[in-house]
């Protein structure tokens, strides 16, 4: 398009691209952060039923104590959720071998009238962490599901927050939701931090939630605007690792940080100053001259233009040769659009349908598997580690098949083996441990590229005009799957292998749906809905012009 050739004449892949970017993929780094604090935050420690008040002051030793007041369960440790009505005393008899061979193996017999409820709450073991939400307030037994609920709450703000800045990115421009998206962070993240009970701290994670979203979108949006056909994919895969990086950096701070309080706010006070850096950064330049301002279009080309040592080639530009270069696009972009946009012509609607399908099931299945360590294993900082570094070769492998094969089967391939890798760890007995998790680490890897491939695949095929609402959308369903990946979760107390069954067989058939897009390897940004159905739903891509063609006619315009 028009505008890429322009691109091109004030410096293309020049010093600002490089700084730009940059300062915009850093904070992608405390995105993983926010998106994985579930994992620390909401540690579920062992824990048993606190003795009675009276018996906890008698000169008993701790081990004697639980002895006579807390039963085993069936697998011979320590009841989590109930106690004796009244103390034991007589499995106190040291001479009695046979009393603690029992006692021992969990085979002594308690009628249910003997037992009641943590009626003096709980005692935690917090030798991993220091504290969490959970011993905080006491989130365990009848009020276990809560731990999902706060992650769900969370998602619920993802979600609202990519209908939200989705569509008022749109309409106001990327660089200001940004701004405004660090500052909710940085804000929330700290109330977060200082809550005094669920319901507000539930309350402030929501708007983390929202605040990550909005991040999220207009990041993409303002790199991917910003930067030549030619360079996308690359820029693309290294902004994800940026997540990869954030997700290791994370392990590293709540190894050390082992207060819940003090992790969430380590994570959310650089946003502080990220918001003030973000004031530098340069609103799209195709986007104001799609939403009728191109005197700002032109100010940010030419300051783009000086930054990369292009001064004389920005000086050339004004607004009789943008407007005669992008009047195709300009025609086309009149009026204004709304989500609705996304389903009123073929090509769009079958491309939202698909694109729909794909995020829900690459976010339901990712959460699935990334949110919940404990049930490894394995120590939850290792499994961390591991999980991070699973996507160094995923995303390494999803950009040189992009390239290589484009966007269409990538994308399908990764949920595809994903969801195989996921149904396979069904076989696997449960104590085989490194073999379940070296399943699960190559699932995630598979799911971690497709969410790369996702938001570069997704940016490429919306219009310029109407990008945002549908990356919106798309960001939306990934949060639907988000919130629901919890819930599936539960089922498992229910039929063993029910979530994985689901979390599996999403991603298969999405995998397919994926089949359905069309491919856009070597194309062109579409600034305009005709843009898009011109290229059509199975067609093949049209091919970006000759850039040193098109940069001498408009340089032989301007002379």
């Amino acid at each position: 398009m028009a505008f890429g050739d322009i691109l091109e004449m004030v410096g293309g892949t020049g010093r600002f691209q490089i700084v730009h970017c940059t300062l915009l993929a850093l904070p992608v780094m405390l995105m993983a952060s926010h998106n994985l604090l579930q994992n620390f935050v909401a540690y579920v420690p062992s824990h048993h039923c606190a003795p009675p008040s009276n018996l906890s002051r008698s000169p008993l030793s701790l081990q004697e104590t639980l002895l006579v007041t807390v039963p085993l369960d069936e697998m011979g440790k320590l009841h989590r959720c109930q106690r004796y009505t009244s103390p034991q005393w007589h499995l106190l008899d040291n001479n009695n071998t046979a009393v603690e061979q029992e006692v021992t193996e969990g085979q002594h017999e308690v009628t249910e009238g003997q037992l009641q409820g943590c009626s003096d709450g709980w005692t935690y073991n917090m030798d991993e962490r220091k504290s969490s939400i959970i011993s905080d307030w006491d989130m365990v037994c009848g009020l276990r599901s809560l731990k999902q609920m706060s992650q769900t709450v969370y998602m619920g703000g993802v979600l609202v927050g990519a209908f939200l800045f989705g569509s008022l990115s749109d309409r106001y421009g990327r660089r200001m939701l940004l701004i405004i998206s660090y500052l909710l962070m940085a804000v929330c993240g700290t109330c977060a931090a200082f809550a005094p009970n669920f319901s507000l701290f539930c309350l402030f994670r929501f708007g983390c939630g929202m605040a990550l979203s909005g991040q999220g979108l207009n990041t993409f949006s303002l790199i991917v605007e910003w930067i030549p056909t030619r360079v996308r994919t690359v820029i693309g895969t290294l902004t994800g690792y940026s997540y990869t990086a954030g997700q290791l950096l994370f392990a590293l701070m709540a190894y050390y940080v082992r207060d819940w309080r003090w992790l969430t706010l380590t994570v959310s006070l650089p946003f502080y100053v990220i918001f003030l850096i973000s004031w530098w950064f340069h609103e799209s330049s195709r986007w104001l001259m799609l939403n009728h301002q191109p005197e700002r279009a032109i100010t940010n080309l030419k300051s783009v233009a000086r930054i990369n040592g292009r001064r004389e080639e920005g000086e050339k530009l004004d607004l009789k040769l943008v407007q005669e270069s992008m009047q195709k696009e300009l025609s086309s972009s009149k009026g204004t659009y709304t989500i609705l946009d996304l389903f009123k012509t073929p090509t769009m609607r079958n491309m939202t349908i698909s694109l729909s399908a794909v995020w829900f099931s690459t976010s339901f299945a990712y959460y699935g598997l990334a949110m919940d360590l404990q049930k490894f294993g394995v120590d939850m900082y290792l499994i961390q580690v591991i999980f991070g570094c699973a996507d160094i070769p995923a995303k390494l492998i999803i950009t040189i098949s992009m390239s290589r094969f484009g966007r269409r089967p990538s994308q399908a391939g990764a949920l595809i083996l994903a969801g195989i890798c996921i149904l396979i760890n069904l076989l696997v007995p449960n104590d085989q441990q490194i073999t379940r998790t070296a399943l699960a680490v190559l699932g995630k890897g598979c799911l971690a590229a497709s969410f790369t491939s996702c938001y570069l695949y997704t940016g490429e095929l919306y219009p310029t005009i109407i990008r945002q609402n549908g990356m919106g959308l798309a960001s939306m369903n990934a949060r639907v799957g988000a919130m629901v990946a919890p819930m599936v979760q539960l089922t498992g107390d229910y039929i063993v292998w029910l979530p994985g069954l689901i979390f599996g067989g999403a991603p298969i058939l999405t995998g397919a749906a994926a089949m359905f897009l069309p491919e856009t390897l070597g194309c062109s940004l579409p600034d305009t809905i005709q843009d898009v159905e011109d290229r059509g739903s199975g067609g093949k891509p049209k091919k970006p012009k000759d850039t040193a063609t098109v940069q001498d006619n408009l340089i032989k315009q301007v002379v």
